[in-house]
């Protein structure tokens, strides 16, 4: 399992950019109402928390395409968001989705590889991290975007996405 999902997230670049066009197409070639996006965004929300914008949207493929992973624009991520009503709920859904990062803090051997991946802890150690237990997790941070990068990156699999 621990295999599939490092290999799942490893492309996850490549489902957002089949499920962005998709997305795109399914608008402009079905006529789909935005609204039905914006509800189908808002309940994957529900489900997986802020998912929508980092594994299906055409607009933040678009934007990840021009930052780069590691560019210097990448801190400015979350600012095309600012006018997405998919982004502002599905991100307040983050703390109350039925899937949610979580550790066990019984095999976690506290690396920090995981907060070396995670984006929000890189911008605000000082606030977030996934394993200190005197920090807020970003996972449940308006901002994540469940990238999953931090599960990925866990060593032993003591991070896991699930119910």
């Amino acid at each position: 399992m621990k295999k599939a999902t490092k290999f799942i997230i490893s492309k996850r670049i490549i489902i957002l950019a089949v499920l962005g066009a998709l997305t795109y197409f399914a608008k402009s070639y079905f006529h789909i109402s935005i609204w039905y996006i914006v509800l189908f965004g808002i309940g994957t929300g529900v489900i997986f928390g802020k998912v929508f914008c980092r594994w299906m949207c055409p607009i933040g493929f678009m934007m990840e395409l021009m930052m780069g992973g590691s560019s210097q624009f990448s801190s400015m991520y979350q600012y095309h968001k600012m006018g997405c009503p998919i982004a502002w709920v599905s991100g307040l859904l983050n703390k109350w989705s039925f899937f949610k990062i979580k550790i066990n803090n019984d095999t976690c051997i506290k690396c920090g590889k995981c907060d070396k991946e995670c984006y929000i802890s890189t911008l605000e150690p000082a606030k977030f991290s996934l394993y200190k237990p005197d920090k807020l997790k970003p996972g449940a941070s308006y901002s994540c975007s469940k990238c999953l990068k931090c599960v990925a990156a866990c060593p032993n699999g003591s991070l896991k996405y699930k119910v």
